[in-house]
């Protein structure tokens, strides 16, 4: 790399970026203001509007979004007659859990080993610093050569959908001919990936009801039914004995053609302990990226220390659908909700409510935009040739503006590879991959601008 112009400029702007990247860090900017301030997502979006400022964008602005978040946008104009292209990324960030699980304060960018470890670091306020370090570096060698749209989201991680509400009432501001969706990442550290497919999702709450209140368990249990039973047959019920998911009527068949990922490597990307087996069947990629994937999120009843002998009178569950490219989330959650109502035992009363959903995503890898890119790879990851790699996770707005905007061309890339650990503690991104993906990205916009 270090004969082209464009990788020198980034490497020279490195110290800088970190420095950026500590003061964006340092907002403690999740979009839950029951647990944090909302002036910490503020000062965030405050912080990306001004440095939108600093590069020349117009019509920088706070878009107050439908739900109480806000997202930046900014516009740089390019040459007459360029094409335009929308990087986005997300200010917002996942809650840091058990701070006191981090080797280093969460909110507080530190180097170790190589890595700088922080919350949002790669998911995805590293993602922004990615986007300002290759209009930069474009900048220093000949300006940049498309119309450059910014988006930042500010409610991302809570799935609330105030940016894809904000676009589908001003359908023209992000229209672009190429989004740049910011916020994947690669394979594994070095191996350069762009993300071609991601699963929806559904959230479902259930609750069962059996009793009018509490029973003493020696008195009526044995006769007397018990919900927290009930609920348990229908959780149970939703897979198979390997652990597939089996939701009556959605199909679990499908394979992935892409690259694959090797059940050994998966096993220690996951942290599985020893002894214990995967679930499902097919290859792990088939598992992960192309097929349905139910999860129990949480239970409501009675925790252990305390606990009293009683038969349960009512319990309630929040169940996690991911539903792969080609399967509709509405019509997956009707299925998920008929399931859990016929499975339901004993004729105990079941209620069923979605409190989320977001529609499953596949990029037309066929499209100039992917040849730009893979290009552009090749140079910043010399001896490496483009990936094409599934995402179990959802990002609904790249559905919200593929509807929005049928003929653009969608690209994921990113910082969240393994090591990163994204939502988890101990997150982390590699400055190397910080590094090569924004040479990346100016190549990426210089070849599609040719093109």
């Amino acid at each position: 790399m270090s004969s082209n112009p464009v990788a020198e400029t980034v490497a020279s702007l490195m110290p800088r970026a970190k420095a950026e990247l500590t003061e964006l860090v340092a907002f403690k900017s999740v979009a839950d203001f029951d647990q944090f301030p909302k002036s910490e997502s503020e000062g965030a979006a405050r912080w990306v509007a001004d440095a939108l400022r600093a590069e020349g964008f117009e019509d920088v602005a706070l878009l107050d979004t439908p739900d109480g978040t806000q997202s930046v946008y900014g516009y740089l104009p390019g040459p007459a007659g360029a094409k335009t292209v929308l990087l986005y990324a997300h200010y917002d960030v996942q809650p840091p859990l058990d701070e006191a699980a981090w080797s280093t304060p969460p909110f507080e960018l530190t180097e170790r080993d190589g890595r700088w470890y922080g919350r949002g670091s790669a998911d995805c306020k590293g993602g922004l610093i990615m986007h300002l370090l290759a209009l930069r570096a474009l900048k220093a060698n000949g300006g940049v050569p498309v119309h450059v749209k910014v988006i930042a989201e500010g409610s991302e991680e809570m799935g609330t959908g105030g940016l894809e509400r904000y676009a589908e009432q001003h359908p023209d501001l992000l229209a672009a001919d190429t989004i740049v969706i910011g916020d994947a990442g690669n394979f594994r550290v070095g191996l350069p990936t762009v993300t071609s497919t991601l699963r929806g999702m559904t959230l479902v709450r259930v609750q069962i009801d059996t009793l009018e209140g509490n029973l003493h368990s020696g008195q009526f249990g044995g006769a007397a039914p018990d919900a927290l039973g009930a609920l348990i047959r229908v959780l149970d019920s939703l897979r198979a004995e390997d652990g597939s998911t089996t939701v009556d009527g959605l199909t679990g068949e499908s394979s992935w053609e892409g690259l694959q990922y090797e059940e050994e490597q998966f096993r220690a990307d996951a942290k599985v302990l020893d002894g214990v087996e995967l679930i499902g069947s097919g290859t792990v990629a088939d598992r992960i990226w192309a097929r349905p994937a139910v999860t129990v999120l949480g239970i409501d009843c009675p925790p252990v220390v305390g606990a009293t002998p009683s038969v349960q009178a009512s319990a309630r569950a929040l169940i996690s659908l991911r539903v792969p490219p080609g399967v509709d989330a509405a019509q997956a959650t009707k299925l998920l909700q008929a399931h859990l109502e016929t499975h339901t035992p004993w004729g105990a009363r079941v209620r069923t409510e979605q409190t989320g959903q977001g529609q499953a995503f596949r990029a037309d890898t066929s499209s100039p935009a992917y040849q730009a890119m893979a290009d552009a790879m090749a140079v910043a990851y010399p001896g490496q040739e483009m990936q094409y790699a599934g995402q179990g996770g959802s990002i609904p707005l790249c559905n919200t503006l593929a509807a929005l905007y049928p003929h653009a061309e969608i690209l994921l890339i990113g910082l969240s590879e393994p090591e990163a650990q994204i939502h988890a503690v101990n997150e982390s991104v590699s400055p190397e991959e910080l590094e090569r993906l924004s040479v990346t990205e100016a190549l990426f916009l210089r070849n599609y601008a040719a093109g």
